[in-house]
């Protein structure tokens, strides 16, 4: 009977001890799925703050010049925000469920990987 009740305490201990290592191994992968997703977002981020600034100032180049050909500088600045509406309108209606699913994908492999 000792040695049933003996045998009983140290099953018990091990599941212990193996829920505690599992909880354990669950919190190491969600950081570490945590830490790849944000790290991978910050290099992205930097490239993104870059390009916005490129398109920025190509934007307001762009502007200035076409003003400067049709006489008013706000006339340049009309075109280029006409074009700009021109391309959300077709983004949205033609392209939304295309983006969404590639922005979705990229999400969802980061956290798969």
């Amino acid at each position: 009977m000792e040695e049933n009740s003996n045998l009983l305490e140290s099953l018990l201990e091990k599941a212990s001890e193996y829920g505690k290592t599992s909880y354990e191994l669950v919190k190491l992968k969600t950081l570490d799925k945590t830490t790849d997703a944000v790290s991978s977002l910050v290099p992205h981020s930097v490239v993104f703050i870059l390009i916005t600034t490129f398109m920025l100032f190509l934007n307001l180049g762009l502007a200035l010049w076409l003003g400067d050909i049709l006489g008013k500088a706000f006339y340049g600045f009309f075109i280029v925000a006409a074009f700009y509406i021109l391309l959300g309108i077709i983004l949205h209606f033609f392209m939304h469920k295309w983006v969404k699913k590639l922005v979705g994908n990229y999400f969802i492999k980061q956290m798969l990987k």
